[in-house]
């Protein structure tokens, strides 16, 4: 599993469901969060705070969306490696598969618990150790 010391970076543009987020995250052990209120905010985020180890974003927002985050993210050298965890609403398929091709850690699709946030990550960590 991540240490729970990990920072984590949660992307929502709405801030009730950046909450939930971060109250499951507690559950599981994490205590350490910065909030973006979208993609272009995140990306910013994570260029000017040290030590983000884990980002869990939601795919749907203005301004830039998470499949774009991740994808930028993905190509930058100093970000690639960075687990990402997509908390969304869409669930087909070819959705699904785009995250996949991005570079997407994990996939969790709501509504959500912190149980299966938790198994996403520990899902995730386990393809990073091998």
């Amino acid at each position: 599993m991540f240490d729970l010391k990990t920072k984590v970076l949660i992307v929502d543009d709405m801030s009730t469901m950046r909450k939930m987020v971060i109250k499951a995250c507690k559950t599981i052990g994490f205590s350490d969060f910065v909030e973006a209120v979208d993609g272009r905010q995140a990306w910013e985020t994570i260029g000017s705070v040290p030590g983000i180890g884990l980002i869990i974003s939601d795919w749907n927002m203005p301004n830039c969306t998470g499949i774009d985050l991740l994808k930028r993210l993905r190509v930058d050298a100093r970000f690639k490696h960075i687990p990402f965890l997509l908390v969304t609403a869409e669930a087909e398929k070819h959705q699904i598969v785009e995250a996949v091709k991005a570079g997407c850690s994990g996939y969790v699709i709501k509504p959500f618990t912190a149980e299966s946030i938790n198994q996403k990550l520990e899902e995730a960590h386990k393809r990073l150790i091998k």
